[in-house]
């Protein structure tokens, strides 16, 4: 291909950065920390670099720091709010994924980028390179010739010379006279007063250049005649604060602008720690090595006897069972089991359907004699087994009368000792993290919201892949991040020690559960209720008249407005405070106060505990089960 054919690209680097902030202000990942400008900047560029594919490129940004305009007119963007903080902790990020991308960025100071994309699109065409700007911002309108072309990647729409005389009414060449007469609200250039876009392109039609207009001045009647002459002496400035310059001093030249291959080892690290799984996932997740049996998976449904007693035997043979089980519920407690999955090897395993009850369901073995047959193996110590979350699995058999034994490796556990705030600890997020793979979802196979089925009710052609993927999957992460805790001593040994048999015993206290008393706790809960009516009707009647008790702003109006206590805080709204610190201080000196905060308190104490715990307990055991997160931080 001959350089004559190239062309060279140059994104607005600053225009994509606040699009894309401004585009999903909201997006974060777990820890909290923002990265819509991120995505939003790379998913762009992801997609320019398809729809515009080039040898040459570069993304250039405005630097920090005061430019040579600002020398000239120190209110130069003086309007503009600063940059927000959520924007600005992403930066340095926008950057870092760019270069690991292989794409060159430019960050020059002193000026803006329009400037180096000015002087990098004349050095473009002086070596025979046809040039793309990709940008919204129409200061680069002035650039537009045969060899420069301005597309705004947001609207999808590219102007040439004569794309831009229609747009703006006036040719390339006469946009810096344009916007010295329209100004600029967004850099604060001053323009005539009321002249806007029409009215400066006419004039330009009808003079021919700013200067021919300034000359012609006092021919042009009316007030705007008048605000047209009252500008003429600042009118030279605007026209060059709006003039890209063009001889921007470059240690590199457009040719020197080419794509690089991209660093995926940071990528993988970038992305992983932002959190942007389908990117990751194109990468072969955070290692980057997917074993070949991610390909294609073999798995088997068991519905008859000779293929349960064929994978028993199997499974008896094993070095360690991947298990999983597929229930009703999500409460430990109280799940039943709709089917078992389990593997001993990567890319194959099984699903055994036991409870399947929607119409048209096939024909299953019957859930309590199968898990006789499966008992021996099952709570056999000597058979290691691992999963994602056994302690709820464990519980779940539990129900069943089998006892899990032979519990040796966690996945959950296992990411969690190796890197506790790396990421979530779930089998989705540590599929893709390090196995590069999107799991069915369970909303993929059962929906979600109102809509979503129970387990029992989704078909075994679509319940079959997801369960058994599910044991699959846990032993593959299991003989990724076994290894690596072997290479740290301390981490093995915490995992080992603590967190595994730990496993078990808070199955234990889950599953023992608190008998609580509910007649005693009724008849508490009727008791406060009599106390807060109490505290009402004298609340009622220190406030003169009936009112929310429980609405804040209801009282603020009686405490600060009808009876004139002094305010002592407001909120973060400015509204005066009624925390429970501020009622203490006012309780001094009115009785309302008191009564207002030993309302809250009991009104609290009622509907947490009172009413709340006897319709927690378990109606089969009579007590009330906790539920431990073992692989959860707190801070």
């Amino acid at each position: 291909v001959s350089i004559v054919s190239e062309k060279l690209v140059l994104v607005d680097g600053s225009s994509y950065l606040y699009r894309a902030f401004h585009a999903m202000p909201n997006l974060t990942n777990s820890q909290g920390e923002a990265t819509g400008a991120v995505y939003g900047v790379v998913n762009m560029l992801r997609r320019l670099l398809k729809e515009q594919p080039s040898t040459f490129l570069a993304v250039v940004f405005d630097a920090p720091g005061p430019t040579f305009r600002d020398e000239l007119y120190p209110q130069y963007k003086a309007n503009r709010p600063p940059m927000p903080d959520e924007l600005r902790a992403q930066v340095e990020l926008v950057h870092e994924v760019i270069q690991a991308l292989g794409l060159p960025l430019l960050c020059i100071s002193g000026v803006e980028a329009d400037d180096v994309m000015g002087t990098l699109a004349v050095a473009a065409t002086q070596q025979g390179l046809k040039t793309v700007l990709v940008s919204g911002d129409k200061d680069l309108a002035q650039l537009v010739n045969e060899n420069v072309v301005l597309m705004d990647s947001m609207k999808n729409i590219t102007y040439d010379r004569a794309g831009i005389e229609e747009k703006f009414g006036v040719p390339p060449e006469r946009m810096v006279d344009f916007l010295a007469l329209v100004g600029d609200s967004a850099d604060n250039i001053p323009g005539v007063p009321k002249v806007g876009p029409k009215t400066a392109s006419k004039w330009l039609k009808a003079f021919g250049s700013l200067d021919d207009v300034i000359l012609n001045a006092g021919s042009i009647s009316g007030k705007i005649g008048e605000n047209l002459r009252g500008a003429l002496d600042q009118l030279p400035l605007s026209r060059l604060l709006a003039t890209i310059k063009l001889d921007v001093p470059l240690e590199t030249t457009p040719q020197e602008l080419c794509l690089q291959p991209a660093d995926e080892s940071r990528l993988r690290a970038l992305y992983s720690q932002l959190e942007f799984k389908t990117w990751l996932s194109e990468l072969g997740g955070i290692q980057g090595d997917v074993p070949a049996e991610n390909a294609v998976a073999d798995y088997d449904v068991i519905l008859d006897e000779a293929s349960l007693k064929a994978w028993i035997r199997r499974l008896e043979k094993a070095d360690l069972i991947s298990i999983d089980t597929e229930t009703t519920s999500l409460d430990a407690m109280r799940a039943r089991i709709v089917g078992l999955s389990f593997t001993d090897r990567p890319g194959e395993g099984a699903y055994l359907p036991l409870a399947h009850d929607y119409p048209g369901a096939p024909s299953q073995l019957p859930l309590k004699g199968t898990l006789e047959k499966l008992r021996a193996l099952l709570e056999d110590p000597a058979r290691p087994k691992v999963g994602q979350n056994l302690k709820y699995d464990r519980s779940v058999l539990l129900n069943h009368g089998i006892e899990l034994k032979g519990i040796r490796f966690d996945t959950m556990l296992e990411s969690y000792v190796l890197d506790s705030t790396g990421s979530r600890h779930d089998l989705d997020t540590l599929a893709l993290k390090y196995l590069g793979i999107n799991p069915i979802r369970y909303e993929d196979v059962a929906g979600k919201g109102k809509g979503a089925l129970s387990f029992n009710q989704v078909p075994l052609e679509e319940a079959a892949p997801y369960a058994a993927e599910d044991a699959d999957l846990t032993l593959r992460l299991h003989q990724l991040l076994y290894p690596r805790l072997k290479e740290v001593t301390k981490q093995l040994e915490l995992l080992q020690t603590i967190e595994m048999p730990l496993l078990s015993v808070l199955s234990r206290i889950e599953r023992t559960g608190v008998r609580v008393d509910c007649e005693m706790l009724l008849k508490q809960s009727a008791e406060l209720a009599v106390r807060i009516g109490d505290l009402e009707q004298q609340a009622h009647a220190l406030a003169g008249h009936p009112f929310n008790m429980a609405s804040p702003r209801q009282i603020q109006e009686i405490l600060y407005q009808q009876l004139q206590l002094p305010v002592i805080r407001k909120t973060p709204k400015g509204q005066p405070s009624t925390s429970e610190s501020v009622l203490q201080e006012l309780a001094d000196q009115h009785d309302l106060p008191r009564l207002i905060l030993e309302h809250r308190a009991l009104s609290k104490l009622r509907s947490t505990y009172t009413d709340k715990l006897p319709a927690l307990v378990n109606p089969d055991t009579g007590r009330v089960h906790t539920s431990y997160h073992q692989a959860s931080v707190a801070t």
